[in-house]
């Protein structure tokens, strides 16, 4: 296995987030807190430069969820590894996460999170593989749509390995 090809440059990346701002505040009227909700560990790096492109103001908490271990295909089973630390309550609030796959994972998270009565609740993903879903799922905020590659990079990681780099890249050698 190794890091093949850059998928989506820095730049890219930096500039589809800034797009995917100004949609969140189009959709949330600027007078209202947006609360963000990062899903651990990919998407930390997503989060920090998306808080900072949505005007206004924005509170964010983590959210720990596992659906891979070491691996590099889904298990099919979603565990809660970390809760959040406050009420979601009537606020508006944005799941981020890095990638959505199977649809698994964030349907799991919209039936608990649902439960806690937001005023809202929308996902921002930075990466979309719609061929993969086994669960329809709403996803309101793409970043970019990609075929059925295995990616690292921009907080995505293959065994806790790559998530630093600053570009999306494919990784050669993963089944």
């Amino acid at each position: 296995m190794k890091l093949g090809t850059t998928l989506y440059t820095e730049q890219q990346i930096a500039a589809r987030i800034a797009q995917i701002g100004a949609e969140i505040r189009r959709d949330v009227p600027v007078d209202e807190p947006v609360h963000v909700i990062a899903v651990l560990k990919g998407a930390f790096v997503f989060l920090a430069d998306l808080v900072r492109q949505i005007p206004g103001t924005v509170t964010m908490d983590f959210i720990a969820v596992s659906s891979y271990g070491a691996g590099s295909k889904s298990s099919g089973q979603v565990r809660l590894l970390k809760d959040l630390d406050r009420s979601i309550e009537g606020r508006h609030v944005i799941i981020v996460e890095d990638i959505v796959d199977t649809g698994l994972t964030l349907s799991y998270l919209h039936e608990i999170l649902w439960a806690r009565a937001p005023k809202s609740l929308r996902t921002a993903c930075l990466l979309s593989k719609p061929s993969r879903r086994k669960v329809a799922v709403p996803v309101e905020y793409t970043g970019f749509s990609i075929e059925d590659l295995f990616v690292v990079g921009y907080g995505l990681d293959y065994d806790e390995q790559y998530r630093q780099l600053p570009y999306i890249g494919v990784m050669d050698g993963i089944d």
